[in-house]
Order: structure tokens, then C-alpha cells, then sequence
């Protein structure tokens, strides 16, 4: 315990005062938490109820809190790196990072920061112990690190710290933290990496930055980073492949056959480039008449549970069901966090240890009380739980994402953290649930005289709907049209019902979205949809579960990016760029995800900080020069204008874009146009291109008459510049 020796008690007033008018004797210990809201947890429990200003106190504690940084690496001009930017300076490797207090332009906020700096300083020079409550992550060991760092360089600070780990804010789970503490050096590793994180963003970033801002023409700042510029180069990429794309027509056949009252179709994998191939095709089939069954095979098919999800895999469910970007979902889980009702969110596994697999079926029974969960989570208690998300030994930091022992109140959540708590709660229970069970029958029919041109027939039901059944996950594959089949048997005769020839397009490739954008920073950059390869390749993905939202969003805050819908669509200035550096060692996305595997080492022990530090430094080197070299000139947004290469279709000068019209450059001698919004739809660049170069669009669209009733159909431009739908 302190001894508290009362001089005065100041009605108002900082920290310090209160401090200063109160002698603090030795034998005291302070926690520091990364945000008040968590402090005030953590206070609660260890009884330091009396609140005081930028910190609480009681029982022998004393509990303060940082904002997130409080301080970091200085500003190039502290190095001596002064005046106008120029490429004499450059590149600039300071012999030692040296770290001060973040400066911040909201006098206010910078106001708060400083005073609550000094009340950690006060207050850790005034204890026997420190205990770190920070996040329990790179982030968060670096946090506490850096303040301490600067409080000893700067106040001769020697207060020995232990670490607080856990992985949930709830009562039961901060005490089981506290009475198991953590030498502070068994966290020095994490320490590590998370300074060599951030030395290297600093070298690559302020080189980087500099180096291409100086060569602009019109003298505007172009920031470019070690994750940020690699994930712009793959949204570019992906955009300019999906612009450039040339859809393509072709043609498939789907021949109906009928028996015992059970229709079916049967499909031939041939894709023809010509119409009249398939309409050849297709008289031979109606001539033809019958085809004979030849093979038949029925066999069992399983679909797995999905595992745990970890950050990434949530935030891009969220985009893809709720249109969420990934920074809302990391915000929802982390106000969740804090409520108590979900375990740590910033994990990057989607695996627990056995020891929380035993707490499973608590959490389940608390989920008898969803009402959206209830009647399956009753179910679930007579069932043995499946283990496919148990193993300790792909455990990280934290362990998958799993909701706490609290039971919600649904009052006490906004609609979006319900909608996510539930997703949560929904992942657990499917992944404890039985795998999806079908029986397939796939059979090969001969038509009669064409030997050369065998069918298809895929038929599946549904034995248990296993885990699936949790969300009634059980979409329809839309190439496997039948749900039941008819028996059939080897060299039996089946009647030709009809003959359908599709007219199809080949797909561009889709544009990203954050949903697709997080899986390839996840996989630095291949697409992989086996879920085992990318568990393997997690290692080397480019940024962190906690840091991949902040990078899209800083790409969209530097005007490179933008969001349309769900689609993450470049805009000239990140083009621009883009077309620039593309073939440049700052945009190669593997180099990025070897620096990022590197730091996993360094947090594991088995890479020595050193080596990373120096390769970033050579790495630094040749980037700055590379970047010297480079020139962006300021060009108008052809994005936005002209949409690359396309021509009026009634005199073929350029055609011009903009959000509300589609004209003819040559106002004065063509003047033809068209509106760009049609039935309360504006047009998509994917619908211009394809009435520009067809006539029509390929597809139906979705549109809307003025009495709000939807309807779909294809749009067709007349030679007049008229819409008609068919």
C-alpha cells in the first residue's frame, strides 16, 4: 500500500496540481491503459475509485491512460533536415531515431495530450511498479514503450513494468490478467518489431514522399508508404485491367431432358466463339431426339465449417453483406471490445487453444437467450462440438474472435454493433457444428449419333445441412440447376425435351472492393480461394490485421482512391502515380510482404532487429533513387471526362463524360449527347463502354419507374441519342 499524506485538496485544477498538493511516498503501483474507457475498466476492478484528473486512485493503484500515441519518431527537421525539400538532402537515414511527443494541430487536443504526458511522468516517477494495460498487440507494446522511452531519456525514469495480457475486457478476465502477470521483458521482441515497424514506415515514407513530391509538376505533396503505395499499385492494377477489358460473346447449350414427371438439364462444357456453331449444334440435338445415359455416378460430397474469424475475415464478410468499409468494422469491434462483449479484436488468428475450446459451450448456452441463435443453440447442447478452429500452436498474439461470457442487452448496441456481435456469434456456432453433407449425382448422357458431344448432368440433395444451417447458408450453385434428379440408370434412353442456346459474355475481371482488397493484402497480393493456402500465406501479407483498414483509408484521404459503392476506384492523381512507380521496388507488393514475415521473426526471436534495419536502409536507398528519377506531369481525369479512348458514334470525335451528360466533343458541329441518369439508374463506365461499343447493354440493369416500382432490362440507344428497354 501508499501512504497518502493530505496538505490540501484543490476544488479545481490539472493532475499535477493534485499530485504536487498530495505527497506520494513509494510503494505505489500505476496502470496505464491505451484509452480512458479502458482505464476505467481495469480501475473498477482493482477499486481505485476515486477519480481524479487523467488518472483514477485507490487501494494502492493508481490507473492513467495514454490516447493511442502519445509520442513518436521526430520530423525530418529535428534531424537537421531543414528549408526547401531537395534532392541534395536525400535520402535521409538518421544514425538514430530519436522520438518526442506527437504535435498535433488541434491546439486543444494537443493541450490534453501534453498535460496527461506529464501526469504519466508524475505518476510513474512516484511508483514502485508499473503495469502496462496497453493494447496487447505491436501497436500497443509500442505505445507504452515509446512513452517510457522518453520519460526515462527525459526524467531519468527507472520504474521497473510488468505486463498485463489479455484477451477480453470482461471482470473475470482482467483479474485471471492481473494475478498472472508478465515480465515486461518477456515483450521486448514485440517491442522490437513494432520500432523496426515504425522506423521503416518513417525511412520509406519521408524518402519516398520527398523524392516523388519534388519531381511533380504542380508542386503538390504525393505521399507514397511502404503498405500504403504496394495497395494502391493493386486497386490501379485491378482497375485498369477491368477498364480495358473487351467483353467477348459466346455460347453454351443446355438440353432438357424429362423423366417420370422430373425435369432436368444437362449442359456441354464447350463454349462456342460463332452463333451459328451452336445453332448447328442444336439442330443435330433436336434431330437427334434421345440420349443415352453411359455413366453414372453417385457418391457423398462434405463442406467443411468455416474457422474462427480473425480481423480480416470479418471486416470483409462486413463488406460483403453489410457494405461496411473496413475501418467502421474494425471501430464496431472495438466499441464492442470495450462493452465487454467480444474478445480482442486487432487478432490475426482464427484459432483457439484448447483451454478456451472448454469455455464453448458456456458461450453457446449464453446464446440461447439470441433470439436469433436460440433454437439452434439449444440444439447444439446435445451434440458433441467440432474442433476445427483448435490448435494452440496457430495461436498469435490473441486467439480467433469469439464473444464473452456477457449476455447483451440488444438495447445497448447500436443496430450495426448488433448486426456484428451477431455475425460473431453466428462464426462460433458454425464452426462447432457439423460439416454440410450432399449426395452428388453426376451422370454423362450421349446424344444419339454425336459420340463427340457428351452431357453433363450434376444433380445434389442435401443429406444435413450441417453447419449451413446456422444462417440457412445454402446457396444455390447456379450451374448446378438441379435439385433433385430422377433415378437413373446405365444405357437407358431419355427424351430430348428442348434445346436452349445461351448467348453469353465473357467477364471482366471485377473491380476491388475492401472485401477483395483485404484478401489480397492478406496474401500480398494472389488471389487464393483455398482457405488453407491462405492461412499459409497470411505470414507474408503486406500490413497487419490492425493497420489494413488505416491504410485504405489513408489512400482515400490523399485523394488517391475513391469509394463508389462497394468499389475502390483510382482516381487520376493515384493513376497518375501509379503508371509511374508500377515497375519500381516501392510498389513491388512480395517485397513488402518478405519486410512483414520479417517482422513476424523479429516479434518470434528468430531474426535479429539489426539485420531487418539494415536491409530497410539499403532498401530505402535505392528506392529514393529510383523515385529521383521518376516525373509525374499534371494531367486532366480522363477517369472522370473521357473514359479512355471512346468516340461519338455519329461523327467519331471524342466523346466526353460527366455526371450528368454523355455528349460529343464537337458541340457546334454533331451535338449529339444522352443523358447519363435513365430511369432514376446513372449509368456505370461499364454501361457507357458497352452502349458505346454494342449498341446496348449486355445485361439487364436494374432501374426504377417514377411510381418506385423496380424492373430489369437491357438498354438500348437509338442513332437519335433515345433510350428503349428490352
Amino acid at each position: 500500500m501508499y501512504i497518502l499524506i493530505s496538505i490540501s485538496v484543490p476544488q479545481k485544477g490539472t493532475s499535477t496540481d493534485y499530485i504536487r498538493t498530495h505527497k506520494l511516498i513509494r510503494n505505489m503501483i500505476t496502470i496505464i491503459a491505451e484509452k480512458p474507457s479502458v482505464a476505467k475498466e481495469i480501475a473498477s476492478i482493482v477499486k481505485a475509485n476515486s477519480k481524479r484528473e487523467g488518472y483514477f486512485e485507490g487501494s494502492g493503484y493508481t490507473v492513467t491512460w495514454a490516447y493511442g500515441h502519445l509520442i513518436s519518431l521526430d520530423a525530418p527537421e529535428n534531424y537537421g533536415y531543414t528549408g526547401k525539400w531537395s534532392n541534395t538532402q536525400l535520402p535521409m537515414i538518421p544514425e538514430v531515431f530519436k522520438i518526442s511527443p506527437i504535435i498535433s494541430t488541434d491546439k486543444k487536443f494537443a493541450k490534453t495530450m501534453n498535460v496527461q504526458l506529464e501526469t504519466i511522468s508524475k505518476l510513474f516517477r512516484s511508483s514502485d511498479k508499473i503495469i502496462v494495460a496497453t493494447d496487447a498487440g505491436r501497436e500497443g507494446e509500442l505505445i507504452f514503450r515509446y512513452i517510457y522511452e522518453y520519460l526515462n531519456n527525459k526524467k531519468k525514469l527507472n520504474t521497473p513494468f510488468v505486463r498485463l495480457w489479455i484477451s477480453s475486457l470482461t471482470d473475470k478476465a482482467i483479474r485471471e490478467g492481473l494475478k498472472n502477470l508478465k515480465p515486461g521483458s518477456e515483450y521486448d521482441n514485440l517491442y522490437q518489431a513494432g520500432k523496426a515497424r515504425s522506423e521503416a514506415d518513417w525511412l520509406i515514407g519521408m524518402n519516398g514522399t520527398r523524392a516523388v513530391t519534388i519531381n511533380v509538376a504542380d508542386h503538390t505533396v504525393w505521399t507514397v508508404g511502404r503498405v500504403q503505395t504496394p495497395t494502391l499499385c493493386m486497386i490501379c492494377k485491378r482497375y485498369l485491367e477491368n477498364k480495358n477489358f473487351t467483353s467477348v460473346p459466346f455460347w453454351t447449350i443446355k438440353v432438357e431432358f424429362l423423366k417420370g414427371g422430373l425435369s432436368f438439364v444437362a449442359l456441354n462444357i464447350t463454349k462456342f466463339q460463332k452463333k451459328e456453331d451452336a445453332d448447328n449444334i442444336k439442330n443435330r440435338l433436336e434431330l437427334a431426339r434421345k440420349g443415352r445415359v453411359v455413366k453414372v455416378e453417385k457418391k457423398p460430397a462434405y463442406t467443411n465449417p468455416p474457422l474462427l474469424y480473425d480481423l480480416t475475415s470479418i471486416q470483409k464478410d462486413a463488406n460483403s453483406k453489410l457494405g461496411l468499409s473496413a475501418d467502421t468494422t474494425l471501430k464496431i469491434c472495438q466499441s464492442l471490445y470495450e462493452k465487454k462483449l467480444i474478445t480482442y479484436p486487432r487478432t490475426g488468428s482464427r484459432y483457439i487453444p484448447d483451454d478456451v475450446y472448454q469455455t464453448l459451450p458456456n458461450l453457446i448456452r449464453n446464446l440461447e437467450k439470441n433470439h436469433r441463435f436460440s433454437e439452434y443453440a439449444r440444439k447444439m447442447t446435445e451434440i458433441k462440438l467440432g474442433k476445427i478452429s483448435v490448435n494452440a500452436n496457430k495461436v498469435t498474439d490473441h486467439h480467433a474472435l469469439l464473444p464473452t461470457e456477457l449476455i447483451p442487452k440488444e438495447k445497448d448496441m447500436t443496430e450495426l454493433e448488433l448486426k456484428i456481435y451477431n455475425m460473431i456469434a453466428a462464426r462460433m456456432l458454425e464452426s462447432v457444428s457439423p460439416r454440410e453433407e450432399k449426395f452428388v449425382t453426376t451422370a454423362i448422357i450421349i446424344p444419339e449419333g454425336m459420340n463427340s458431344f457428351p452431357l453433363i448432368v450434376k444433380g445434389s440433395i442435401i443429406v444435413e445441412p450441417g453447419w449451413k444451417k446456422v444462417l440457412d447458408d445454402r446457396n444455390k450453385n447456379e450451374e448446378d440447376e438441379n435439385d433433385k434428379l430422377p433415378q437413373l440408370t446405365n444405357d437407358e434412353w431419355l427424351d430430348i425435351q428442348k434445346v436452349v442456346v445461351h448467348e453469353k459474355y465473357t467477364k471482366a475481371p471485377p473491380l476491388l472492393t475492401e472485401n477483395s482488397l483485404l484478401g489480397l493484402m492478406e496474401t500480398a497480393g494472389k488471389e487464393l480461394e483455398n482457405e488453407e493456402e491462405r492461412e499459409v500465406m497470411k505470414n507474408i501479407g503486406i500490413g497487419t490485421p490492425a493497420t489494413r483498414a488505416e491504410t485504405i483509408e489513408k489512400i482515400i484521404r490523399t485523394k488517391y482512391v475513391i469509394r463508389e459503392k462497394k468499389n475502390l476506384i483510382p482516381t487520376e492523381k493515384g493513376l497518375n502515380l501509379y503508371q509511374t512507380i508500377k515497375d519500381m521496388l516501392i510498389a513491388n507488393v512480395e517485397m513488402t510482404g518478405k519486410w512483414e514475415n520479417a517482422l513476424g521473426k523479429i516479434e518470434r526471436g528468430e531474426l535479429d532487429v539489426s539485420v531487418f534495419n539494415n536491409e530497410i536502409r539499403n532498401y530505402t536507398i535505392k528506392c529514393t533513387e529510383e523515385l529521383l528519377n521518376i516525373k509525374i506531369e499534371k494531367t486532366r481525369d480522363q477517369r472522370e471526362n473521357k473514359f479512355g479512348e471512346l468516340s461519338c458514334p455519329k461523327c467519331g470525335k471524342p466523346f466526353i463524360v460527366n455526371d450528368k451528360i454523355c455528349k460529343c466533343s464537337d458541340k457546334d458541329n454533331c451535338g449529339y449527347y444522352f443523358w447519363r441518369v435513365i430511369c432514376q439508374r446513372k449509368l456505370t463506365e461499364k454501361d457507357i463502354k458497352e452502349i458505346m461499343q454494342y449498341g446496348c447493354t449486355r445485361q439487364k440493369v436494374k432501374l426504377k419507374k417514377k411510381d418506385g416500382k423496380l424492373f430489369e432490362a437491357r438498354l438500348i440507344l437509338s442513332k437519335e441519342g433515345k433510350f428503349s428497354f428490352k
